[in-house]
Order: structure tokens, then sequence, then C-alpha cells
């Protein structure tokens, strides 16, 4: 896991100057879903503090298991309306919001006690009918909704475009989805949850501050 970690690292390290973007610009979200408490215990004491999960009730397993550490939990699964409650409740980024029904119910039930929950909209960039997410040009709407509803904070887009092995294919939905944002003039949408171990470089030259990376780190399971 060591050389794994370190190895990620470097590839986001190396397409961060590729980009003349600062060190440091581009965070790694350690994917843990079906992972063990004890995988992400040693990933934490090699420094990393962001894991993201897919699954709503193995996370919350895993954040009883794993109480005792700092981490910042990330949910990038699909969400249906009866699990808003513990999202809002559990978690400190919600990626994968997609309709303004889920933004309002996680806006109702977050804990006055706890900070505004981090939330990204889900784009189908891509537009694939299997996959969750808000068709581009209903973006701005969706925003504009969102971005008024309290105890939520509105921070950026996530996106899953289509498999693409040609790296310049690759780097086409993120530039859309990217200028799209920067075209809404909200400067405060500074987050794009972009990327995946096969196309990180590509994400990371078109503007991800997120990546998501499972298996490359943690390995295949057994």
């Amino acid at each position: 896991m060591v050389e794994r970690f370190q190895h990620i690292q470097s590839q986001i390290r190396h397409a961060t100057g590729i980009a003349s973007r600062p060190r440091g610009s581009v965070q790694l979200l350690a994917v843990s879903k079906t992972k063990p408490a004890s995988d992400i215990a040693a990933l934490y004491r090699l420094g990393q503090r962001h894991f993201a999960e897919n699954y709503l009730q193995e996370a919350l397993l895993k954040q009883q298991q794993l109480a005792a550490f700092n981490i910042t939990w990330h949910f990038i699964g699909p969400i249906q309306s009866n699990k808003t409650k513990p999202l809002a409740s559990h978690f400190d980024w919600v990626h994968s919001v997609d309709r303004l029904k889920i933004a309002q119910r996680l806006s109702e039930q977050r804990p006055d006690y706890l900070p505004p929950l981090n939330i990204c909209l889900q784009v189908n960039i891509s537009e694939e009918s299997s996959k969750s997410g808000v068709s581009i040009g209903k973006l701005p709407d969706l925003v504009a909704a969102v971005s008024a509803l309290p105890r939520i904070r509105l921070r950026g887009v996530m996106a899953i475009p289509e498999p693409e092995s040609n790296y310049a294919k690759q780097r086409q939905p993120y530039r859309q989805l990217y200028l799209a944002v920067q075209q809404l003039n909200r400067p405060e949408l500074d987050s794009f949850s972009f990327g995946m171990s096969g196309d990180l470089k590509a994400a990371i030259m078109e503007g991800a501050s997120m990546v998501r990376v499972g298996t490359a780190l943690f390995g295949k399971r057994l």
C-alpha cells in the first residue's frame, strides 16, 4: 500500500506540474468502497485524510469503527430520497447531488451543530442513460436553486464521463464542464470532482481539484 500511495501522489504532482497549477491544488480522495476499515486505517497512518464511499450502510459501519480517526468523509454514490438524513448527519461532502429535491432534503436534515454540508452537483456530461446527473444545459438553473438553500454549501460539480482511452478525448468532457461552470460567474464554485485512476492526468489538466482513486490505492479485493 505504501508504494501504491506514493505512486498515485507522484502522478498527481507530475500532472499538476505539467498543468502549471500550484502544488497541493489537487486533493486525493481515496475511494474505499468494499475495503475493510483496517485498510482505511493503514492509509490514514500514511497521511491520507479524505476518504470516499459509495454505499451508505457500509460507510456508516466504517465510520463507527474509525471514530477515533479525524477523517473527512465524502459520499460519491447514488442517492435515494429516503437515505438523505444519515447522509446529512454523517458526511462532510456529498458529491452526487443530481436534483433539487435531494439538495432540499440534505439542507433540511443537516444538524444545526454541524457546519454546512459541502455538496457537488453531479453532471451527466456524456449524457449516458445509465448514469445519474443533471444535464449540462439544466445546470445553471439547478445551481441557482441549490445555492439559495441553508445548511448546505454548494462547492462545485462532479462528473464521470464515458470511459475513453484516448488522452485528448478524455480531456474534452472535463474541459466542457469546467468552462460551463466558469461561465456561471460564481467564484464560490471552486471544486471539481473530476477523474479516476484511468484519466487522472486529463482531469487535472482540465481543472480537477479532487481525483477519486480506489483500486490503484488499495489493490484488488481478494
